[in-house]
């Protein structure tokens, strides 16, 4: 692919690295298709347990290219509906991944580089790294990213990154959750295994329901609708042959049978 560069960062793990740093990884509409092109091959593949989103470079993104922008500014309204439904529909194919999603996020990530971060389940910031919804900048607004930012940091830290553009440091955006956890530059990726580490450790049938189920879990009271949901996922799932294998592993004292080979 032109724009990423896609490697098997160990068994089990995918490793998506967008791979513009000369542009600080801005992304136009070459790069929107091949990332939803290639987290929809990754979905597809039996042998990805977890996908790291990562940027080369150091910055993870600078979100939109501003030269795609200023085209678009220039283009039809039918040209831009189509347009950020092509950007919509990434975003929503990183976050509905069955599979675990991990950001390794370096320097900078502006507008729909926020947008990125937050679709993935779990972030993990280098000391450094700073954070900004920009869009407001330039004339125009997060609408497509807006979804992600809200269930990332809540409505209000939302609104408020938005309306004023500030950027943020990684402790601010650790302290909102932004991002999950902050670690030193030269330890970022050691601290990537580790969550990766736990990440394999999970069954993978089990982390597809898990995904499954928090979508379907409204955030307020729990109704009698939300209990009989809970209930009859875990009856299911406590029937299946992963479930079988995860308790005679803990019983037996020995590893479960889809953790990877180191």
């Amino acid at each position: 692919m032109a724009t990423l560069r896609i490697h098997t960062r160990r068994p089990g793990v995918a490793q998506v690295a967008m791979a513009r740093p000369e542009l600080f990884n801005a992304f136009d509409e070459a790069m929107i298709g091949e990332l939803d092109a290639a987290f929809s091959q990754l979905i597809d593949d039996p042998a990805v347990r977890v996908i790291v989103l990562a940027g080369e470079g150091k910055h993870f993104s600078a979100g939109a290219d501003l030269q795609w922008m200023q085209r678009a500014s220039s283009a039809t309204l039918d040209w831009n509906l189509q347009d950020a439904r092509r950007f919509a529909a990434m975003l929503a194919r990183i976050e509905s991944c069955p599979k675990p999603t991990l950001a390794r996020v370096q320097g900078a990530a502006l507008g729909g580089g926020v947008g990125l971060a937050c679709a993935c389940d779990i972030a993990v910031a280098a000391q450094g790294a700073s954070f900004s919804v920009s869009e407001a900048k330039f004339g125009i607004l997060p609408a497509v990213i807006g979804p992600y930012v809200t269930n990332a940091v809540g409505k209000r830290q939302a609104r408020r990154l938005a309306l004023t553009t500030e950027r943020i440091g990684a402790d601010e955006a650790l302290a909102i959750g932004l991002v999950q956890k902050l670690v030193a530059v030269d330890e970022l990726d050691s601290a990537v295994d580790a969550m990766l580490d736990a990440l394999l450790a999970g069954g993978p049938k089990a982390q597809r329901e898990i995904k499954s189920l928090m979508a379907q879990l409204p955030v307020g009271p729990i109704t009698p609708e939300t209990i009989d949901l809970t209930a009859r996922t875990i009856a299911r799932v406590r029937g299946t042959e992963e479930a079988r294998e995860g308790f005679a592993a803990f019983l037996g004292k020995r590893p479960p049978a889809w953790i990877p080979p180191a």
